[in-house]
């Protein structure tokens, strides 16, 4: 579990990274300032939960393979899926009914990273 999500928060950056640099240099001249504005919220948040990504693959090495830590990473890796991936293509297609997925993601942030404080209330090496 550590290796994997250290993988995944690792590609995730990367492909923010990616994303990021699209969004500044083709997508500027061609959505506009209020799209493009949705687009680095995606990318803001994409950031953010891939380093948390790492950050509990390096926890499990730490305090040890939890089902918290588990459901923690997926569902930050659902989160950058629903929020940003639904901010990306709401940005670039203008489809305003993709808006409500958004909220979804928003949701498995806020679970994944309860589930992540969960492991550490419960984990005996932590003190």
């Amino acid at each position: 579990m550590q290796r994997t999500f250290a993988k995944w928060g690792t590609i995730l950056m990367a492909l923010s990274v990616g994303i990021g640099a699209f969004g500044a240099h083709l997508l500027e001249p061609r959505i506009g300032a209020d799209a493009l504005g949705v687009y680095e919220t995606g990318v803001h948040y994409h950031m953010i939960h891939a380093l948390g990504l790492i950050l509990i693959g390096l926890t499990a090495g730490q305090i040890g393979v939890s089902r918290s830590l588990k459901w923690a990473g997926w569902l930050l890796v659902s989160g950058i899926i629903l929020f940003s991936g639904s901010l990306y293509v709401l940005s670039i297609t203008g489809v305003k009914v993709l808006g409500a997925i958004t909220p979804l993601g928003g949701v498995a942030f806020i679970a994944g990273w309860l589930c992540y404080l969960s492991a550490f209330l419960r984990s005996k090496k932590v003190s």
